[in-house]
This record gives C-alpha cells, structure tokens and sequence, in this order.
C-alpha cells in the first residue's frame, strides 16, 4: 500500500528551529497601520492595489494548480496562501489605519481646532502632567493626555468622546502638575490643530483657570496612593536613588535631573526609565527565577507572571504605553512557557497584530518600535545566551546579565536614529547593571503594595531597591566618564543600515564570546581601557581658530588657546551634546569660560565643561537673571574652585592666542526679581570682539536690536571677519548692526526643526545682502572657522 507523503502544511516546526511564519503578518500589519494613519492617500492607494493584486493573483495561482485534479486521499497539493494572507492582513491594516485617522480628523473637535476656535472643554485627564522646563525664550510649560466629552464653542455644543492634548504655561502650570489621573474638569482654551500621526484630534491651548467637575474614581485614587507610597519609601534615601526607583517602577521620570539623564542616555541605560516591554520584561525574568528558587513549578509560574503583569498595569495606570509594555511582557511570558524561543517569535508577532489592530497610531510611536525589538531580542538571544553563560555563572547572574544585553544591542539602531550617537560603553554598562535591575523594580513594586499596609515594611524594601538603584547610578556615572563614551552616529539610512548589521553580527558572535570567560574579560578590559571617539576624517581642520559647537537650539563656541586649551563662550542647553563637541576638539583646561547671559539654551550644558577639565575663570552677565538659573551657575563655579565675575564694557585681555575686548552690554541694567526669559535679559549679553591668530571674530549673545542700535551708538569697532549672529539668527536684528561688522562669514547657531524657525528667513536675506557667506549648525552640523597663513576657511562637520 502507498503511503501518501507528508503534507508540509501539517509538519512542525522543528524544536530548534525558531516559528517565522508569522512574522510576515506582523510586518505587513506595521506598514499598513503606518500608512493608513499617515494621511498619505497615494500610497495607500498604491498599497490597497498591491494587495488586491498578490491576494487575486495567489488565488488564481491556487485554482489553475487545482483544476481537474482527483484524488481520493484528499488534496495534497501545496496551496501557497502566505503570500495572499499577507496581502489581505495588510490590505485590512491599511482600513484600519484609515478608519481611525478619519476619525480623529474629522468631527466638531476637527473642525473647532482647524478654526481656532475658543471653546469651553469638559476633559477627563488620562495622563500624568509632564513639566517641561524653559528653553531660550520659551517659558516652562505643561502637558498632558486627556478625553474631551463635551465641547462647546461658536454657537454650538456637542457631547463627544476625543483624545486631545492639552497644553498650559504661566502662573496655571504649578495648579496644573498636581492634577490626578481620572479628574474631571472644565475649562476654557484654544484649540489648534495637531501634528500629523499624534494621535490626537485637538491641541487644547488652555485659557484661563480650570473648574474640577468630579475627583478620579476610587479605583484611581488607590492607584495614586500606591505611587505615593512608593515615593514615600525612598523618601529618606539620598537624591539619585530617591528619583531613579519611581521611575524604575512606575515610569514616573519627573525627580530625574538632567545629569543623572543625560549618563543614562550616553551609557545605553536611559531604557530602564521608559514603561517598556523591555522593563517588564527584566521584571518578569527576576521574579520567575525567584519563585522557581522557592520551589514553584507548572502553571502557577504562569499566574505569578500573569499576577505581575496585572500589578503592573494597575500601578502604571492603563495608558497606551503601559498596555503596549503588559503585551511585551506577556510575550516574555508565553515564551519562558512550553516552546520557549521557539514559539516566542510567533507569539510576538500575534501581540503586535492585536495591538496594531486596536491602537493603528503605535505603528508611529517610537516606544512600540522600542518595544517590539527589545522584546524580540530578548526571545531571540537572552534564553541560549543565558544558557551558555550559566556554565561559569549562577543562573541569577547570568539571566540577569543575558536580558538586558540582548535588549540594548536589539534597540541599538532605533536608539541611534532618536539621538543621534552610539554609546560605546552600553554593552558593559547594561551587562554590569543587569543583576541590580530586577532587584531594584521587584523590591520597589514590594515597597508600593507594603505601603498600603505598614509604612515601615514599606521603608524596608525602599531601602533595598534604594541601593540597587543606587548601583546603577554609580555605573551610569562611571561609564558616561569615559573619554567617547558614545559616539556621534549620522542618520541616514546607509549608517543605520550599517548598525543594524552589526548589531545582528554582533549577536550573532556572542555565544562564542560569552562561552570564554577569558574572552569576556578581555574585552571588557579593552572597553574600559581602549573607549575613545573616533576621528572623523578632516574633522577638526588642524588649524582651527572658531569652533560653534552643534548643541541644539542653543550657542556653544570654543576658541582655541593653545593645545588642549580653549576659551569657551556659552555651553548649550545640553551637556551631552557640549562635552562631545569639547572631546572632539581635545579641550582639557579652559582658563575663561564666558556665559553671555542666564538662559537654559546658554547655560544648562555647564557640567560638560566642569566635568573632566579644569576651568580658571567664569564671566557672566552683569544682570543675574533668571535668577534661579545665575545662583545655579555661581553655585557650580563655587564648587568647582573657579571665580566668578561680570566685566565691563571696555575690558581687554589676553590668553595663549586668544585676545579681547568688551563691547556690551552697553547702559544700565536693573535687577530682576522675577524668574523669568525676556527681550531685556537678552539685551544684557556680553558681546565681545575676539582676534585669535589675527581673525576677528564678533560674539554677540542673545542681544536685540535696542541693544546692537546701542554698541553702534557707541563708537565701538565692530570690524570682524566672522560674525556670530545675534539670537540664533532671530528675525529681530539691527540691520546697521549687522552691516557694521563688514563680516565675510555669518554663523547661526540653531537646532534642527526647531519651534522658533531660527534662523529667520529675513534674516538669511539680510545677510546675504551683505555679502555674507551664511554657516548654520541646524544644516551644517558644527562649523570650524580656521586661518592658515593668513588664509580664512570655513569648515563644516556634515554635508548638506
């Protein structure tokens, strides 16, 4: 008797070898909910016919290969519906997609905000109020998620049901920052329309005071006293540790400063603080191998996984985000069950579909494509690598090492493409930091869920998770220290290609590398011992005199002294982003450092500068305000043994090859009590002529016209050769200003699609009218000015 073969459709996937079916499914599910939500109507239309055609073409395929053919066994034939399934999955995305983006585009909420309208909004908050502080000229100001119910404005009222995003600033943000998730209020605002793929149908620009219509249910306010427990259980321990567990936790980012964040983002350790799939996943890796040390085998594995993930959840309210990072940890879940890797693709790629499919606008979201890799990386890699280091070490240690590691080389280009730079030390940092992690978050959560009970065993386990936390401080401090501890990456699609590649190399490597401990060590010690940037070819030009520094919306210029020496004029609003550019140019010892006035784009980048280089003396504006932020400065300059003083116009000096002259603030400048960012502030910059190597170069700060109308009044000699502009290139310029210079290069130091539009077209035509040649840090990267045997160029850090 014949045996009919096999049917391939019926066999299984080998044991090994990891289920990729449905990975296809997922993908397609992405692109189309990221087309359907985007607006773009050619190329949904291009994808809908695509569909079309595979799914009509694979079934016509299937029929012409059926026709005619008997068999009394039953069909054998192979019927390739992949590729038509995956058609069909994309065609519906694309629906989905479109049907929600329909809905939040359209409707009285759509149409109020495409006018401008004022309205009255009655708003259930759904999110924490994120504080944003001030930028520039840009005061401090407040966020927040929350649904519209009812809206009522021109004439007209509607009972609807609208996410909306809604936006305060002024005396209303401290009232603000204390509202609970689940209030109900009233208020007044104007809505606007919102940015492409925000997920929002209004901008709410609130008006005016609001009015609490109902306090959150009970189920929120226990949720809100769990947190506040949380909070109250470090509450003794010293500030790092203090503000890192919540975040660990709960995601609750509002104690980080900006120096604790910043070594995070330079050591590849700035996911712990996100609500991740990642984060719960470390979570969930420590707590199921504690309970399988205290003996819990089967399915109860499973419900006390199931149990954290509700706790999670609950604690970290039902955002997007949070149901984003359950479903990841879910994933992480399934996969540590029966089929293990092998089945944890496939249960990926189903938790993707179900939430692309119920929330269309995560395809956009940057969180989601964070968590998807990390949780990816962790079902691909963390099992076998965990595995292969647990020959040489426990279980705990090396689970708690392979999960983390996995994650960051999984996120790693997606992580460069948001900021830019590669932290070198990330694979150490994340691999040392591991075994802190999971002890850190469960003895945290423990410390909420003990809050509600005794305040004392509450203050145990905060102090428990307290120091853990603190470890990861110390590593997060230590590795940011290292000398290019990350490195600036290019993004364009060749470089993260590039990475993408080598991270999949790099994983691919592992095993042998972590099968040899030997080996392990060895190249931890080689990046500890051996981490240094990497020369960019032609970068810095050798004889370099003018350095502005690419910080961002922000100035940040470096004069060379001597080798190794540099005067610096303001550091930035970002130390990260300042100290790179400092490294690059090899600066260990400033003897001045100038800060032309108060504001955060001017002066929050300071820790760069102090961190690693020894500075001799800061001047500063003669009119200390904000006053916040000039307590700050001199705070700092005390701590670090460096004097501080405010010269007058007139001063002239000289270090090295850098001579000077003050030139402004011209006139009387009275003292401010408020702290806040002003046209007045601006005009009390130092502006100072500079020669360095017979090249004049005019640094003029923030000043306005009113301010540049007064040097000219003066009679100052504004002859330069390079001409730093004024407020980043802002359209509010003094046209005699500008001419008086006669500068042959202008240079506007301004962030990449930044809100202000800096630099101003006027001004761009102004100084071409000039006949200036028009450098500028948001196109140009930094901008090295150099003289060479009398010879002025110029040269740029990118290309255009």
């Amino acid at each position: 008797m014949i045996r009919p073969a096999a049917d391939p459709d019926r066999q299984s996937v080998g044991a090994d070898r990891p289920d990729l079916r449905m990975v296809p499914l997922a993908a397609a599910c992405w692109a189309g909910t990221w087309l359907g939500t985007g607006g773009a109507h050619g190329l949904q239309l291009l994808a809908v016919t695509f569909a079309v055609v595979v799914a009509a073409g694979t079934a016509f395929g299937v029929t012409r290969r059926t026709r005619g053919v008997r068999s009394t066994c039953g069909p054998r034939l192979r019927r390739p519906w992949g590729p038509s399934a995956v058609a069909l999955l994309l065609l519906a995305a694309v629906a989905v997609g479109g049907a929600a983006e329909h809905r939040l585009t359209t409707g009285p909420v759509s149409e109020l905000a495409a006018a401008r309208a004022v309205a009255t909004v009655d708003l259930t908050i759904r999110s924490d109020p994120q504080v944003h502080p001030p930028a520039g000229s840009r005061p401090a100001f407040l966020t927040l998620r929350a649904v519209a119910d009812r809206v009522e404005g021109r004439g007209a009222a509607w009972r609807i049901r609208a996410p909306v995003l809604v936006t305060v600033s002024g005396d209303e943000v401290h009232r603000w920052s204390r509202v609970l998730v689940g209030t109900r209020v009233v208020v007044q605002g104007r809505l606007q329309r919102p940015d492409p793929g925000s997920e929002v149908a209004a901008v709410v620009r609130i008006r005016g005071p609001m009015r609490v219509t109902a306090p959150p249910p009970p189920t929120l306010q226990l949720v809100e006293r769990v947190r506040a427990g949380l909070r109250q259980s470090v509450a003794g321990r010293s500030d790092e540790p203090r503000a890192l567990v919540p975040a660990l936790v709960l995601g609750d980012t509002s104690a980080m400063t900006a120096e604790i964040t910043e070594d995070f983002r330079t050591t590849g350790l700035v996911h712990l603080t996100a609500v991740s799939g990642a984060n719960l996943t470390l979570l969930l890796a420590f707590l199921l191998l504690m309970a399988r040390w205290l003996g819990v085998r089967g399915r109860w594995l499973r419900v006390v996984g199931l149990l954290a993930v509700v706790v999670f959840v609950a604690l970290c309210r039902t955002e997007p985000s949070v149901l984003r990072a359950a479903a990841m940890g879910l994933v992480a879940l399934a996969a540590l069950g029966a089929g293990g890797a092998r089945s944890g693709l496939r249960t990926l790629s189903v938790a993707m579909v179900a939430l692309l499919l119920v929330d269309p606008y995560l395809s956009r979201s940057i969180g989601f494509a964070l968590s998807v890799l990390a949780s990816g990386g962790i079902v691909w890699w963390a099992s076998r690598w965990a595995s292969i280091l647990h020959a040489w070490l426990p279980r705990l240690v090396a689970e708690s090492v392979a999960v983390p590691l996995a994650a960051h080389l999984a996120t790693l280009p997606v992580v460069a493409a948001i900021s830019e730079q590669v932290s070198v030390v990330g694979v150490l940092a994340n691999a040392i930091a591991g075994p802190l992690v999971g002890p850190a978050t469960v003895l945290g959560f423990a410390a909420a869920g003990l809050s509600l009970v005794s305040s004392t065993a509450a203050t145990v386990a905060g102090f428990g998770a307290a120091w853990s936390a603190q470890g990861i401080v110390w590593i997060a401090h230590a590795g940011a220290r290292f000398p290019g501890a990350s490195w600036h990456w290019p993004v364009t699609p060749t470089s993260l290609l590039v990475l993408g590649v080598g991270s999949v190399v790099a994983g691919g490597l592992m095993p042998m590398l972590l099968s040899r401990r030997w080996l392990s060590v060895l190249l931890a010690m080689a990046l500890v011992a051996g981490v240094r940037s990497p020369l960019q070819p032609g970068w810095p030009p050798p004889a370099w005199v003018l350095v502005v520094c690419d910080v961002g919306q922000g100035d940040g210029l470096v004069l060379r002294v001597a080798d190794g020496q540099a005067m610096v004029v303001d550091v930035g609003p970002d130390p990260v982003s300042m100290r790179r550019c400092l490294d690059d140019l090899g600066v260990r010892y400033v003897p001045v450092l100038m800060l032309t006035h108060f504001h955060s784009d001017h002066v929050d980048g300071l820790p760069a500068v102090f961190d690693g280089r020894k500075v001799g003396e800061v001047w500063v504006s003669p009119w200390a305000s904000p006053p916040a932020a000039a307590d700050r400065v001199r705070a700092e300059a005390s701590r670090r043994a460096a004097s501080v003083r405010a010269p007058a116009p007139g001063e002239a000096g000289q270090v090295g090859e850098v001579s000077w002259r003050v030139l402004g603030p011209v006139g009387e400048h009275r003292s401010s009590v408020e702290d806040g960012e002003s046209a007045a502030e601006n005009d009390a910059s130092l502006v100072v002529m500079v020669t360095v190597r017979g090249v004049r170069i005019l640094l003029t700060g923030d000043v306005e016209p009113p301010g540049q109308e007064a040097i000219v009044a003066s009679g100052a000699d504004l002859r330069a050769d390079v001409l730093k502009l004024p407020h980043h290139g802002s359209g509010n310029q003094d046209p005699g200003f500008l001419a008086a210079s006669g500068a042959r290069v202008a240079i506007a130091s301004a962030g990449t699609d930044n809100d202000y539009g800096h630099p101003a077209p006027r001004t761009i035509r102004l100084v071409q009218s000039l006949g200036m040649t028009l450098m500028r840090t948001d196109e140009d990267g930094s901008v090295a000015v150099a003289s060479d045997a009398g010879q002025l160029s110029v040269t740029a850090q990118r290309r255009r």
